[in-house]
């Protein structure tokens, strides 16, 4: 049995659709959240607010990441690129799900700003794929250290009771270091140092109108 090859348009109306999907509707986890069999903990009412406005800026945060690899992706020239892109944006899909879980949880909501994340980190992800595979990869490999550094300052300011936050965490910080280390051994070359910086000012911008909006 053949499998018809989508053509330009084909890939850009299903690119719409998984954006409309993400930024509007409840994500689905495919795999189980590691807070699963982790027991929620009495969190006072200060300790819910500050903990649901972190979990906010790391969905946030994955709706960008999706965003970013889908736009590299879309433009990728290896197909094993486009495939590694996919299977990350894949993976930052259950992160968003397991943060939404957790947000409404903590009696709280997500970003208002998700439509602006995913369309500004889709062109910006695109931008960067049409630098080249190399490129992209470096992208990758740089994004996924940043967002590492920001999840390690999450775990130093999540009420220390609050061990479902911190298991999902835990695991989405354990699986942006392997896509990290996944692109720079696959090829990413170090982007210029202009270029992190940029990407560092942008990031938080995003994560201070987050974890207020």
């Amino acid at each position: 049995m053949t499998h018809r090859q989508l053509s330009p348009l084909d890939r850009i109306l299903a690119e719409a659709d998984k954006a409309l999907r993400v930024a509007f509707s409840k994500a689905h986890e495919h795999t189980v959240s590691p807070a699963s069999d982790t027991p929620d903990s009495e969190l006072s009412d200060p300790e819910k607010q500050d903990a649901a406005a972190l979990m906010r800026v790391n969905h946030a945060g994955e709706i960008s990441a999706q965003a970013l690899y889908r736009g590299q992706a879309l433009v990728a020239s290896d197909p094993e690129l486009r495939a590694q892109l996919l299977e990350a944006a894949d993976e930052e899909h259950d992160h968003l799900a397991w943060c939404q879980q957790r947000v409404t949880e903590l009696g709280s909501h997500t970003s208002y700003l998700a439509p602006l994340w995913y369309s500004g980190s889709f062109l910006l992800g695109t931008a960067a794929g049409l630098a080249g595979d190399k490129i992209s990869l470096g992208f990758l490999a740089e994004t996924e250290r940043q967002v590492t550094k920001h999840l390690d300052g999450h775990l130093k300011r999540l009420p220390e009771k609050d061990q479902r936050s911190r298991k999902i965490v835990e695991q989405m910080r354990e699986d942006e270091i392997k896509h990290s280390t996944h692109a720079i051994d696959s090829g990413g070359e170090e982007l210029p140092e202009p270029v992190k910086e940029a990407m560092k000012v942008a990031s938080k911008v995003m994560t201070t109108l987050a974890h207020r909006i």
